[in-house]
């Protein structure tokens, strides 16, 4: 993470014309295994408006919850969101996309801990999950950056490279989240901010300022 940084990302919600972005975001085997479990080659560009249409809710679907992270006014670079939500039993599995060129800068656990508050201060729920490869060590750091629990593995789950690794669950309640949250805040420079819209937000920026 590049403490010495000075910048504002902001989320918003995800627009038609993001598809060419991520289109070529995913144009990598390697990124896109990494992602999702669910796909190993490269989708065309149909097969890419269909998934966030279905992520932005467009097409009315429900369950889902996805923002696209700009550094400025129509530069993606990132897309995080919420998947699965279930109502009745108050939980949601957290995922998470960053651009390439812009790792490593804190954008990430900003994003992904604003989605957490999101998730558990007007969603009502009460625990979120994630899941990922036992060789991805960058989402390993993320989330247990941002308190997660590793809840078991499941040998030989997830299948990429022509091997099969083992996948990772980890999980967040939300009174783990309401303890840990201040501590990670502390932990995080000021100097990267990553807020919800491009004009007043409110309270909603991390990290918080008190």
């Amino acid at each position: 993470m590049n403490k010495n940084a000075s910048e504002t990302y902001h989320l918003r919600p995800l627009h038609k014309a993001d598809i060419a972005t991520v289109s070529g975001w995913f144009e990598s085997p390697d990124d896109l295994s990494l992602f999702d479990r669910t796909m190993r080659v490269p989708v065309n560009h149909e097969a890419v408006e269909k998934s966030l249409l279905e992520a932005s809710g467009i097409d009315g679907a429900i369950g889902k919850c996805w923002f696209a992270i700009e550094a400025g006014r129509d530069s993606l670079c990132g897309i995080v969101g919420l998947e699965n939500i279930n109502s009745i039993n108050g939980d949601a599995i957290l995922a998470l996309f960053v651009d390439d060129a812009v790792r490593n800068k804190g954008i990430g656990i900003r994003a992904s801990a604003l989605v957490l508050d999101m998730a558990f201060n007007q969603l009502r729920l009460n625990r979120v999950s994630s899941f990922y490869r036992t060789d991805n060590e960058a989402s390993r750091k993320l989330t247990t950056a941002t308190g997660f629990r590793k809840e078991g593995c499941l040998r030989k789950a997830w299948f990429s490279g022509g091997k099969y690794v083992d996948m990772i669950c980890v999980g967040l309640l939300h009174s783990e989240w309401a303890k840990h949250r201040q501590e990670l805040a502390r932990g995080l420079s000021a100097g990267t901010l990553v807020k919800f819209g491009h004009k007043s937000s409110g309270g909603w920026f991390w990290p918080p300022i008190d």
